[in-house]
């Protein structure tokens, strides 16, 4: 069994029928209870109270339904790291806050390196995402420079989270 802190700071512990549903879920979580319980193994009653038990823990975080991005006009995607002028922990959060307000930014990482944060950007056109940039990166003042590299093709977009068996943990 796996010990893990959930999303609340309290301890998960999650076991292989844990991490088999957790695999499953990730691939199609519409999967009916009795079917999800069918391959795993377990009976329905089982499988409910664990997934409800992850959910309250924060292992599941949610359910979501994947968008193709260029079938709904959002086909310009742009990987930006930032350098921030100043760094304290309020300086920090309000920069996280922010980009987490901002519907084009898909992903928001603190990084190490040359550059405090890697920003992934959806966005209609380039002319959109420019103005993004003016009016997200240049008219803060803590932003000392940001670069942006544009995605050429996705070989590989993946939201699934690899469980390895109980026997590797």
């Amino acid at each position: 069994m796996s010990q893990k802190t959930g999303s609340k700071g309290q301890s998960v512990a999650l076991d292989a029928l844990d991490m088999a549903l957790l695999d499953l879920l990730q691939r199609d979580a519409e999967v009916p209870l009795r079917a999800l319980a069918d391959q795993v193994a377990s009976s329905p009653a089982t499988c409910q109270r664990r997934i409800a038990r992850m959910r309250a823990s924060g292992v599941l975080q949610r359910h979501v339904a994947i968008v193709d991005r260029r079938l709904v006009g959002r086909s310009l995607t742009v990987f930006v790291s930032v350098e921030l002028d100043k760094q304290n922990a309020a300086l920090l959060h309000q920069f996280e806050q922010r980009m987490a307000a901002e519907d084009d930014v898909m992903a928001c990482y603190e990084v190490s390196g040359e550059f405090d944060f890697l920003i992934i950007v959806n966005a209609v056109s380039m002319e959109q995402y420019h103005a993004f940039t003016r009016d997200v990166f240049s008219s803060n003042h803590n932003v000392r420079n940001f670069k942006s590299v544009f995605a050429m093709n996705c070989s590989k977009f993946e939201t699934r989270v690899a469980i390895a068996p109980a026997a590797e943990r």
